[in-house]
């Protein structure tokens, strides 16, 4: 066999090599994050939230969702907080709910239902049904985004990244 035909069978045994080890990892990271949209995001999302005795009615073009794996979602939200005192609706602004542990920042938050914030200090803040905050992480800002939204997700090759305005926490898998 001669020196090209060997280099040819090498190089088409290198690309099918390299396709089958990339193939799998494309697929599952369109599997494993995905920002969901239209009537996927609506099938997921509450009309209402519960929150410290109260229930307020979500503001739905504030809403996000992203699937994180097979069968798992986390699902945000802002909410109505007009009716709730000063108190609470100062630090609550919407719900997050997970259906499997996640990891935001560098902490793990459970399965779950729960209220959240953005405080002015810059740190997204999570608290459980009864108002109890209950994990703290800080945001970073995206000076790059042009035209934010109250509240939006956007994939991230290392999990989603949940925004209010410019400000954002990665969410992955835990």
């Amino acid at each position: 066999m001669n020196l090209s035909k060997r280099n040819l069978y090498f190089g088409i045994l290198c690309f099918v090599l390299t396709a089958a080890f990339i193939a799998p990892i494309k697929a599952q990271n369109r599997t494993n994050y995905e920002v969901l949209t239209d009537e996927a995001l609506t099938r997921v999302v509450p009309a209402s939230f519960y929150f410290a005795g109260q229930s307020a009615q979500t503001q739905v073009r504030n809403t996000a969702a992203a699937r994180i794996g097979k069968d798992r979602f986390v699902i945000v939200g802002l909410v109505d907080t007009s009716g709730y005192s000063t108190e609470i609706s100062g630090k609550y602004e919407g719900f997050f709910i997970t259906d499997s542990p996640v990891k935001i920042g560098n902490k793990i938050l459970g399965t779950g239902a729960y209220g959240f914030g953005f405080a002015a200090s810059g740190q997204l803040r999570i608290f459980d049904l009864s108002s109890k905050q209950i994990l703290s992480v800080q945001a970073q800002t995206d000076s790059q985004m042009k035209r934010p939204r109250p509240l939006q997700m956007t994939s991230d090759a290392r999990g989603i990244r949940l925004y209010k305005g410019k400000s954002f926490v990665l969410i992955a898998r835990n």
